[in-house]
């Protein structure tokens, strides 16, 4: 999978190249994060990519001909790749849709900042946006960074091991209790029937579990049960 971003901080991405499971994928060859400094494509003397929203308003809002044309270079040697705009008003991102990702050979995807990008780049140069939630944040890097790390981990052998793919919204439930050693402590002592060895006892008290759990933190994920 490859993944290029577009953006005026490239320097932020190696919080997740150089550390933790996505640098591992990298290292094995299953991954690769190729930043675009979006300033490069500005056709001014001073790197200038945005100006003042026609109408008025606060803000500054990204100009289209930097983006498109980071975006062409892109497909010049990645003509199938997916362009994604990181945005508020995107769908949003669920486990069902990071699987769905997860199938594509290359992701290319357009940090925001500012008011935004111009509204010509959304209607001709995105195939879709996405949002990482109902709320606002300073830019599109920290949202990027969500999507890449929860498409990675559906990649096969990026994770060391598969079974962790077994973990909340996998089933469309939330997930079970954990529990390690030591066995006691405070008084509080680990559920009996994960102490039995008995395989099958463990494995229903853990659908019990995840279906009380999504009961009592997520009832509406019971819905599409």
């Amino acid at each position: 999978m490859r993944f290029d971003v577009i953006t005026l901080f490239p320097e932020m991405f190696s919080a997740i190249k150089d550390e933790g499971v996505i640098a591992r994928g990298i290292k094995k060859s299953l991954l690769s994060i190729n930043t675009w400094q979006l300033r490069d494509f500005s056709d001014n003397k001073h790197r200038n990519i945005d100006d003042a929203p026609y109408g008025g308003g606060a803000g500054m809002v990204m100009q289209v001909k930097p983006i498109r044309d980071c975006i062409n270079k892109i497909k010049q040697d990645h003509p199938k790749t997916k362009v994604i705009y990181l945005s508020p008003q995107g769908e949003k991102l669920t486990h069902n849709l990071a699987k769905e990702l997860s199938k594509s050979d290359s992701l290319t995807l357009l940090c925001g900042r500012y008011e935004g990008v111009d509204e010509r780049v959304i209607e001709h140069d995105i195939d879709m946006e996405i949002s990482i939630g109902d709320y606002v944040i300073s830019g599109g890097e920290l949202g990027a960074m969500v999507l890449i790390d929860a498409v990675s981990r559906q990649i096969p052998d990026v994770l060391g091991n598969q079974d962790s793919l077994n973990d909340s919204f996998a089933e469309g439930l939330l997930d079970y209790p954990y529990y390690t050693r030591p066995e006691t402590i405070d008084g509080q002592s680990v559920p009996t029937v994960l102490l039995s060895g008995h395989q099958a006892n463990i494995d229903a008290w853990r659908q019990d579990q995840a279906i009380k759990n999504t009961q009592k933190k997520r009832k509406d994920l019971l819905k599409n049960q």
